[in-house]
């Protein structure tokens, strides 16, 4: 083989080896995802309150910080400008547990009174969702699941 052909691989093994290790050292830094996001509504019936509830799995290589929850009407001024991640830093926190080893289980509820429902707007909502890593990276979705207000 000439030195040429030579220097030519080993320099191509080098870049391809320093690509790799780029790859791998930036992998840990992926922003958390979301999956099996669900949300319930019950509507107040007679004293009884209702309540709403969420619940999302999130997994963050470097573990799970915090995740922000707000429920919206699609028929509000947020359908045209959707709440921003600094905004979801001031919505209320799902509570979170471990669900392996870089995912966390995470369930918001609260309840709807009947004055709540009577002054809630009808028809579709949807659920932002602000997941912050303990390494900062954050993930938002504005509309991470939809439920209906009837």
């Amino acid at each position: 083989m000439s030195r040429r052909i030579v220097l030519s691989a080993a320099a191509g093994a080098v870049v391809l080896a320093g690509a790799g290790a780029f790859a791998l050292a930036h992998a840990g830094d992926q922003a958390p995802a979301l999956a099996d996001s669900t949300a319930r509504y019950t509507a107040p019936e007679g004293a009884r309150d209702g309540s709403f509830g969420f619940s999302t799995e999130v997994t963050a290589s470097s573990g799970v910080k915090s995740v922000k929850v707000l429920a919206w009407p699609e028929k509000s001024g947020l359908a045209t400008k959707q709440p921003t991640a600094e905004e979801m830093t001031a919505a209320e926190s799902a509570r979170c547990k471990p669900a392996g080893a870089d995912a966390a289980r995470c369930v918001y509820t609260v309840a709807v009174t009947s004055a709540d429902a009577a002054s809630s707007p009808r028809g579709s909502w949807h659920v932002a969702v602000l997941a912050t890593a303990e390494d900062g990276t954050t993930t938002l979705n504005t509309k991470a699941v939809d439920f209906t207000v009837g």
